[in-house]
């Protein structure tokens, strides 16, 4: 009997999560969270979406290229920095060999011989609108990745793209150019050359490359999802994408050696395709380090199932009532309505359960949205006069479907009897507690963040407490 590929790599995920739960030593418990890690990126390589958004950056790539080294080459040089981008452009494409660096010369080529004066002001805007467009593209390749839904608004947009097309080139060459300064430094010179620090001199020469990368990739992780990256998971996913990309750099400058059958096949156009390879793996690469970091900070992801790992219907009232109790308490004690990532650390439950918990409490009416970024939400009346009952009862009928046939289970008399029987108990139970109660009971909003003096973004994580759900078992 032959295993499908994805069979058996769910077998191997269920092995290192029951290895990991039953290590009794930290280190074996990392090596194991580690390999559920790689197993889970190694199955949204081989059967999710990111090869084909690879592919899509790819194309975006190949058409904002020269407008987005133009927009980079006009403000570098007003700092008086712009040769540093052809360097840089032919240190990206060095795995392409010798021809890498005619194509590097062509695109020079190309950003000289634009004139932003003959443009005119329809062709500026199109100009803008090309390099913008690539870093909407990657937003949405990692929001997808990160499993965010809500894009960010136009305005907030339109002004962080402008700060990675026009900040983000600065500092980036401004590290290039202080590396260089460095190392000019005649204390420096002199330093190199006493032994042994001509070898470590040596050493960090191979190991600048890679901390660039890993600083590049870090920056990238942290500020482009559209949501609130830990230092330590951007950090994770940083040190995967700059190692593997400096790796497969190596790897594909020794396939390009070797490819002389491709220039005999293609001609002029095996360069071409080599660069639009180079341009994929290099995608594929950031784009797998960010699903490193998203798995890095959000472990319940890492599962044998493909997807959102999913919820029973109980734990779907429970994650509900927690969720509630939270929100409330928060009210009470005058504290900022907390955010679904606050609330999903809490309740130690995925960010998807708690925006569904509230996505359903906001139809029903038991919920408003604060305005604002990110989404915070409030009681919509009074605690008092919600009853445990009407968040279950909103829960439960959630996803109902509405027919023709006023009864179309036509399940019989006997188990319409015993449901509504079941149905009456839970709501006597329930609709004798109040939503005050219950938060009273929590104490004090554990759940909320803190706002910054513009009262916009939290400043800092709040301590985890435990929840009342960290007692039952969550799916795996």
């Amino acid at each position: 009997m032959t295993l499908e590929p994805q069979t058996l790599l769910a077998a191997l995920q269920r092995h290192t999560a029951l290895r990991r739960n039953a290590a009794h030593r930290w280190h074996a418990a990392w090596l194991w969270r580690t390999a559920g890690v790689f197993l889970v990126v190694l199955r949204d390589l081989a059967f999710g979406q990111l090869t084909l958004r690879a592919m899509s950056l790819v194309y975006t790539t190949l058409l904002s290229i020269v407008p987005l080294l133009a927009l980079s080459f006009s403000v570098l040089k007003a700092f008086g920095v712009h040769n540093q981008i052809e360097p840089t452009l032919q240190r990206f494409l060095e795995p392409l060999g010798p021809r890498g660096g005619e194509i590097a010369d062509q695109i020079i080529t190309f950003i000289g011989n634009m004139n932003v004066g003959v443009l005119g002001s329809v062709g500026l805007a199109l100009l803008l609108y090309t390099a913008v467009s690539l870093v909407q593209k990657i937003e949405d390749s990692f929001n997808y990745i990160w499993h965010v839904a809500e894009a960010r608004s136009i305005g907030t947009r339109f002004s962080s793209y402008l700060s990675v097309l026009l900040v983000g080139p600065l500092l980036a060459f401004s590290a290039l150019g202080i590396t260089a300064a460095v190392t000019s430094f005649g204390v420096v010179r002199d330093l190199m050359a006493i032994e042994p620090f001509g070898h470590l001199a040596v050493l960090m020469s191979k190991l600048v490359p890679y901390a660039l990368i890993i600083g590049l990739f870090f920056f990238i992780y942290l500020f482009i999802p559209n949501t609130r990256v830990r230092v330590l998971a951007a950090l994770g996913g940083a040190l995967f994408g700059g190692i593997a990309w400096q790796t497969a750099g190596w790897a594909f400058a020794q396939f390009v050696a070797s490819s002389s059958k491709y220039a005999a096949i293609y001609s002029g156009f095996a360069i071409l395709i080599l660069f639009m390879i180079w341009i994929y793996v290099s995608w594929l690469i950031v784009l797998l380090g960010a699903s490193v970091a998203f798995y890095i900070q959000h472990p319940e992801y890492v599962v044998a199932r493909p997807g959102e790992p999913p919820l029973s219907g109980r734990m779907r009232e429970r994650a509900a009532l927690a969720t509630m109790r939270h929100i409330t308490a928060a009210h009470l004690h005058g504290a900022p309505p907390p955010t679904a990532d606050a609330l999903a650390r809490a309740l130690q439950l995925p960010s998807f359960a708690v925006t569904g918990v509230v996505d359903v409490m906001l139809d029903d009416g038991l919920l408003l949205e604060v305005k604002g970024e990110p989404r915070r939400w409030v009681p919509a009346r009074a605690p008092a006069a919600i009853s445990a009952w009407d968040v279950v009862a909103a829960i439960r009928a959630d996803g109902e479907v509405q027919s023709f046939n006023p009864d179309p289970l036509r399940d019989g008399p006997d188990i319409d009897d015993l449901a509504r029987q079941a149905e009456d108990a839970l709501r006597q139970t329930l609709a004798a507690t109040s939503l005050a109660e219950l938060a009273e009971a929590a104490g004090s909003p554990a759940a909320a963040e803190p706002l910054d003096p513009a009262g916009e973004q939290p400043v800092a994580d709040t301590p985890r407490p435990r929840s009342d759900l960290d007692a039952h078992p969550r799916p795996t």
